[in-house]
């Protein structure tokens, strides 16, 4: 399941959503600290270090990387980032995306995923919210099964398809 909210009250909010993942705490934990865990379920190439005060460099659709400190990164419990540069969307600079992980009964874990600065202020908030959601379905997926739905593959292929439909 995966929840999201944007609004509340009429006053933006940073986007936000919740997922419950049928795996340890250390298995998330790894999938959003590890180069090899991030490329399985967000994009293709991720080079650095995701350890706290590390940096992760993300490469996506353009030639300049999405950078990105780690602020802190506690296990199994908690991942903070700050965006420090992304040529291809200016308005995530300096925003916090922001992962709490909290172990749920049996092998169940919850995951609260807030990016902090994506409100509907940004031009970039709808396409950013449906990529988000997509993204953090294709974490579960890669946590639950081994196969998530990174950047560039065809789940998310033809999520772009319909969106650019619409």
């Amino acid at each position: 399941m995966v929840t999201s909210s944007v609004e509340q009250s009429g006053a933006p909010r940073d986007y936000e959503t919740t997922i419950a993942v049928m795996a340890s705490p250390e298995a998330v934990f790894d999938a959003i600290t590890t180069v090899d865990g991030l490329t399985a379920w967000w994009v293709p190439r991720v080079t650095g270090s995701g350890e706290t005060d590390g940096e992760l460099r993300f490469f996506m659709n353009a030639p300049e990387p999405l950078v990105i400190r780690v602020d802190e990164a506690t296990r199994p419990a908690t991942v903070r980032w700050t965006v420090t540069d992304c040529p291809f969307l200016t308005d995530w600079v300096g925003t916090r995306p922001t992962f709490t992980i909290t172990p749920v009964e049996g092998d169940a874990t919850g995951l609260r995923f807030v990016h902090h600065g994506l409100t509907s202020e940004l031009e970039c908030n709808e396409v950013c919210t449906n990529s988000w959601n997509h993204f953090m379905r294709s974490l579960r997926e890669y946590v639950e099964t081994g196969r998530g739905m990174p950047m560039g593959s065809n789940e998310d292929d033809a999520r772009r398809a319909i969106e650019a439909a619409s």
